[in-house]
């Protein structure tokens, strides 16, 4: 070790540069020292003990060091270990062209030219169906003419651009419903809708009176076919985080609009095959009139529904045929035929050992039980359903849905809640997850969980330095790629936005069930794919190693523009990721004329691990 300095770990140094790096750290140790100084000084106040005061200055960002040419920080990959990359071409890239004007809408894997190739039962055309890669296109989307800025939010949860959402057949189909209106260059949504006749808000208070909405225990909902998401707007003044899911049918910008107000909301459709969300996730499952035939192919659906609801879970249905002998001529149904659907309806209920806890006026709502114990002894004589068998009963991407109940883990006594209790909201954020408690994911311990949350709270305070609009509050959508325990999303928490959690199927761990625990929500995901969603949904992408991790599976450009696809015009994106992949995603964000700079992460220049910031807002103050 005699003979090594810093030429040994850093090829060819510049001496300007070793200057540079020698001057931040002799800054960052005077720092320290005079933290020191002052704490031990009475008279003196102190603003940062020493600790605090070097930490603030490694995480400052640095200034950029000289340089005779004005460029950015050499990141070039000989400055570390090698990642095995398919080789640059040299020079500059060609950029990537716009799509013709009729792709602004476009939704690779929910595109209504392919799915007339797929059959009509049981909604299976309305599922995902992803073009093949040569059939997939390699252009940017455009924006519709006279997109602007959204609103920020809370404004857009009340109204928006049409401009940005020109969707004439929805706004005009459901005006006399009170849905949506137009009011000159604005949507308006006035909290209507079908099942809202008096308002959203005087739903969901009634709502309120029959369980407990107030208490945090309902943290996190899933409402199936929610409309334009009005429902979970107003679930917003109770934190209560709403995935609200549509498919993308006659109204086909049902969920584009959810979206464009600020809301949580996906593509997605109960058919063939298992929603994306892992066993025992949400706290409450929500159906208002959403057409679905719950007591049909033999009860297929609602068995899907016992599978993501967590123990102890409500679920919710309102419209027909609750209600049926006083509504069933509004509903130009007859009484027999709503009075035997219910019934199927309260039979199927009853088998899957679920407890009817209210029924008042269009509002009836069921309570999965806290554990199995009593339900196994009794499946035969209900003549329920068999319990399904297998080793990852969470897993649930291109999975079909199986007729059979998906058992909760084992208890010892009948007090006890299948899986461990949760805390209520908001003390679930940040307490330890059941299945982290009980050990089901390897690698995985309680002290891993709190030094993860330690982590990204660093990360969001070094991400601020980068981005100014976070603390502005431009950002309202952020998805992250890949999400790992949810530390980003919970870091984030103290900004007024929401974080759709992506968990990648093909990846190592499976813990978005541990997401879900924490009182966020999610989704399982192929990043090969294209997300369920529209162009132009989200105002922030993070993704943290993703790109390393598909880097053998599929092209990055393809995954570059699907978060071009995704974002809106002006928003941001973070890519952490070893600096060799961070090199080649600049190349190709180049292509795409995103405004992006490469900078060190948190742990310093030394360390191989980087980040690619783009933020398009730059550009557009700039046009």
């Amino acid at each position: 070790m005699a003979g090594l300095h810093l030429s040994s770990i850093l090829p060819n140094p510049n001496r300007r540069t070793l200057a540079f790096i020698f001057l931040t750290a002799l800054l960052c140790l005077l720092s320290y020292l005079l933290g020191i100084y002052q704490n031990s000084r009475s008279s003196l106040p102190s603003p940062l003990p020493a600790h605090r005061a070097a930490a603030d200055c490694l995480l400052r960002p640095l200034p950029r060091p000289p340089s005779s040419a004005g460029a950015d920080l050499d990141f070039l990959p000989h400055h570390y270990a090698a990642t095995a990359l398919p080789p640059l071409p040299d020079g500059d890239l060609p950029p990537i062209p716009f799509c013709a004007h009729n792709f602004t809408d476009y939704c690779p894997c929910q595109d209504p030219t392919r799915e007339r190739r797929f059959p009509m039962h049981n909604l299976e055309h309305r599922e995902r169906h992803c073009p093949a890669p040569d059939e997939r296109v390699r252009c940017r989307i455009p924006r519709p003419e006279g997109y602007r800025t959204p609103l920020p939010w809370p404004a857009s949860r009340d109204r928006a651009w049409f401009a940005n959402v020109p969707s004439k057949r929805l706004s005009i189909a459901k005006a006399e419903q009170n849905w949506v209106r137009v009011e000159g260059n604005w949507l308006v949504f006035p909290g209507g809708g079908t099942s809202f006749s008096q308002g959203v808000k005087w739903y969901v208070d009634q709502m309120a009176k029959l369980f407990p909405l107030k208490s945090g225990e309902v943290r996190t909902v899933l409402d199936i076919g929610c409309g334009v998401a009005s429902f979970g707007g107003h679930l917003l003044d109770y934190n209560i985080l709403t995935m609200s899911v549509a498919p993308r049918d006659v109204h086909e910008a049902q969920v584009q609009f959810a979206l464009e107000r600020g809301l949580p909301a996906m593509l997605g459709v109960l058919s063939v095959h298992k929603l994306p969300y892992p066993s025992r996730s949400f706290d409450m499952v929500h159906c208002a009139r959403c057409l679905i035939q719950w007591a049909g192919f033999d009860g297929l659906y609602l068995l899907e529904i016992d599978r993501v609801l967590r123990p102890g879970g409500y679920w919710v249905l309102s419209g027909p045929p609750i209600h049926w002998k006083r509504l069933y001529k509004g509903w130009q149904r007859k009484p027999q035929d709503l009075q035997a659907e219910q019934n199927a309806i309260e039979d199927l209920a009853r088998r899957l050992c679920w407890k009817k806890v209210s029924e008042k006026d269009t509002i009836a709502v069921w309570r999965k039980p806290t554990n199995h114990l009593h339900c196994s002894k009794k499946s035969k004589i209900l003549k329920s359903p068999p319990f399904c068998e297998g080793t990852d009963l969470d897993f649930a991407w291109y999975k079909k849905i199986e007729l059979c109940i998906t058992p909760l883990p084992k208890v010892e006594v009948a007090e006890d809640v299948a899986g461990g209790s949760l805390e209520k909201w908001p003390r679930r954020l940040n307490a330890a997850p059941p299945r982290i408690t009980a050990g089901s994911i390897k690698g995985i311990t309680v002290k891993t969980f709190y030094q993860d949350n330690q982590i990204w709270n660093q990360r969001v305070v070094h991400y601020e330095a980068y981005l100014s609009s976070l603390k502005e509050g431009k950002y309202r959508n952020i998805m992250d790629m890949n999400a790992g325990l949810g530390g980003f999303a919970a870091a984030m928490s103290k900004y007024p936005v929401w974080v759709m959690n992506v968990i990648p199927a093909d990846g190592t761990n499976n813990t978005l069930g541990i997401i879900y625990e924490r009182g966020l929500i999610g989704t399982y995901m192929n990043w090969c794919e294209a997300f369920s969603t529209y162009p132009r949904t989200y105002d922030l992408i993070h993704a943290d190693g993703l790109l390393s991790m598909y880097i053998n599976k599929c092209d990055i450009v393809d995954i570059l523009l699907e978060m071009d696809r995704i974002l809106r015009p002006e928003g941001a994106v973070i890519i952490r990721d070893h600096v060799d992949v961070v090199v080649k995603t600049k190349r190709v964000a180049e292509q795409l004329r995103w405004q992006s700079r490469i900078v060190h992460s948190e742990k310093g220049p030394f360390h191989p691990e980087k980040l690619l910031i783009v933020d398009n807002s730059i550009a557009a103050s700039a046009n």
